[in-house]
């Protein structure tokens, strides 16, 4: 994509110039290459890039999980985690901070490709769903849907299954399945299809 700018965080050096080779030739601009922690936070507040891809187990003082809280935090950038570790315990702390796709060390150009293309495409959509504001929802939910309501009402219009709900929000299905119904029966709906049709109408 024209003009694109990602950041590579990644402390092996090899790694780190296959990517920028491989995201050159598919056209991506690369806003930086860091190597640890401290680099990777000074040259995202400087360089605000459009994407991070970010090494889980990075060096300095803080791991990739530790940066990716910081982003979600101060910045609402885009990243993919890129990582070789694959023990539960990791996964399951880098899943609560959403990223846009992972890596697994190592891959191909076409898995590179795919991964950021789909991080591109989700990351423009949850942007679209910031213009469905509770506000507007509740304009049409009789009663006005709870926090939670709404946040899974966001994931439904997005395209994403009960499977998919309940790891995004970390839920059980049952409970995936009593938020849908209840939001069906506030918006006065029976199928998703109509329950989006509604609410972008």
């Amino acid at each position: 994509m024209e003009n694109y700018r990602i950041l590579i965080v990644e402390d092996e050096v090899l790694i780190a110039e296959d990517i920028r080779i491989s995201l050159n030739e598919l056209g991506y601009d690369i806003s930086d290459i860091c190597y640890d922690s401290e680099n990777a936070m000074d040259s995202i507040y400087k360089s605000r890039p459009d994407m991070v891809i970010l090494d889980i187990n990075i060096r300095g003082s803080k791991n990739g999980i530790e940066i990716a809280e910081i982003i979600n935090e101060k910045y609402q950038i885009p990243f993919i985690f890129l990582t070789s570790l694959s023990d539960r315990d990791t996964l399951e702390k880098a899943k609560k901070t959403r990223p846009k796709g992972y890596l697994t060390k190592p891959f191909k150009d076409k898995d590179l490709l795919t991964t950021i293309e789909m991080a591109i495409y989700n990351h423009s959509q949850e942007m679209n769903q910031k213009n469905i504001t509770k506000v507007h929802v509740d304009a049409v939910a009789q009663p006005n849907l709870s926090d939670k309501e709404y946040e899974v009402l966001l994931d439904i219009i997005s395209g994403c299954n009960n499977s998919q709900i309940a790891s995004n929000h970390f839920i059980s299905i049952n409970t995936v399945k009593t938020h849908v119904k209840r939001i069906f029966q506030k918006i006065n709906v029976t199928d998703r299809v109509t329950l989006v049709k509604k609410i972008l109408s």
